[in-house]
């Protein structure tokens, strides 16, 4: 097979396919290989094409702290010594109560989460068990 010459950045979507499809094909090469440094030059050019077209979005907060939870093979019972209570935890994590900034500094202190990923503000549901307090109350 002819040897593809890289002389420009992808910019289109179709180069973006037959890039990433060349990278299939040359991805068992031998390191230190011709084909090996294509491979490398070829996923260079395809990361830097999505990272320009292709935006990921950041992830929901919530979804961050629980994926950084496992990760580190940590439980809810890990983060009531960060957020102070098995009942804070619980509503934080149910979308009760939001986070406070005193607790996205501790969860970026602790595991490492950027504050970027805690500060985006996100709806919260009502608490059944607060809902059913107040029932009770009017009746």
């Amino acid at each position: 097979m002819k040897p593809v010459t890289i002389s420009k950045p992808i910019r289109t979507a179709a180069e973006h396919r037959a890039a990433l499809k060349e990278i299939e094909r040359l991805m068992d090469s031998p390191s230190g290989t011709p084909a090996a440094d294509l491979l490398e030059v070829l996923s260079i050019l395809v990361a830097d094409y999505e990272e320009r077209k292709i935006p990921i979005d950041p992830p929901h907060p919530l979804e961050a702290l629980k994926f950084r939870l496992d990760q580190m093979g940590l439980t809810r019972a890990d983060l009531e010594r960060v957020l102070g209570s098995r009942s804070r935890v619980s509503e934080v994590l149910n979308r009760v109560r939001p986070l406070s900034i005193e607790m996205i500094r501790r969860l970026r202190r602790t595991l490492g989460i950027s504050a970027d990923v805690l500060v985006p503000a996100y709806p919260l549901r009502r608490s059944t068990a607060r809902g059913a307090r107040r029932r009770n109350i009017r009746a």
